[in-house]
């Protein structure tokens, strides 16, 4: 995808971006990238644990996450956030960021409810149609005892055919059987076409 277009893009000017990375290096890149995306209140983090005690304090709008790190990990931090973090942070969006996409820690990233996964080396582009994405998503959040984050699904197909859905919102694809006779062309385009009307 080349340049955003006017309608997808976004003011990030008055967004509270949290940054953690326990490399100085990579949370500088990570800072000048996202300032170069206009926004002004941003906090570093070197350690998911001084994340925590941030989050508890202030409120955010966005969290940037490297996955692996020692003690507290990216995936740890999350599973925290959507389950113990204070109440106006639990939703908040999560980008992780990974220098290995394999299937099995992006399965991880999801599943321990992070909203998207960014591979690292990142491209400043890359990384703003994600934040972007991330923005426009209107998945609803699950909260059940298994999981807890935006939902899994991103489209919404309903359950497969025959099965039962899982959730209040689930339709099924199945349209059924019809439960009255066909109406042929001639009868709908009586109903649809105007009558004159006499006096």
């Amino acid at each position: 995808m080349s340049a955003l277009s006017p309608e997808t893009r976004i003011n990030l000017e008055h967004s509270t971006v949290l940054l953690i990375d326990d490399s100085p290096e990579a949370l500088e890149i990570l800072s000048s990238v996202v300032r170069g995306f206009g926004v002004k209140q941003q906090i570093k983090c070197s350690s998911a644990s001084e994340a925590v005690t941030i989050v508890k304090a202030k409120a955010i709008d966005l969290i940037i996450v490297d996955c692996a790190m020692p003690d507290m990990d990216g995936y740890d931090f999350v599973r925290w956030l959507r389950r113990d973090g204070p109440k106006r942070s639990i939703t908040t969006p999560v980008i992780m960021l990974t220098g290995h996409a394999t299937e099995s820690r992006v399965e991880k990233s999801r599943d321990c409810g992070a909203n998207f996964v960014v591979v690292k080396p990142l491209t400043p582009m890359i990384l703003l149609q994600r934040i972007t994405w991330v923005a426009r998503d209107n998945r609803s959040f699950v909260d059940c005892d298994t999981y807890a984050g935006p939902d899994r699904r991103v489209r919404n197909l309903g359950p497969p055919l025959g099965m039962g859905g899982r959730r209040e919102g689930d339709l099924s694809a199945h349209v059924g059987m019809a439960t009255e006779a066909n109406m042929d062309q001639s009868e709908i385009d009586m109903l649809l076409n105007p009558k004159r009307v006499s006096l």
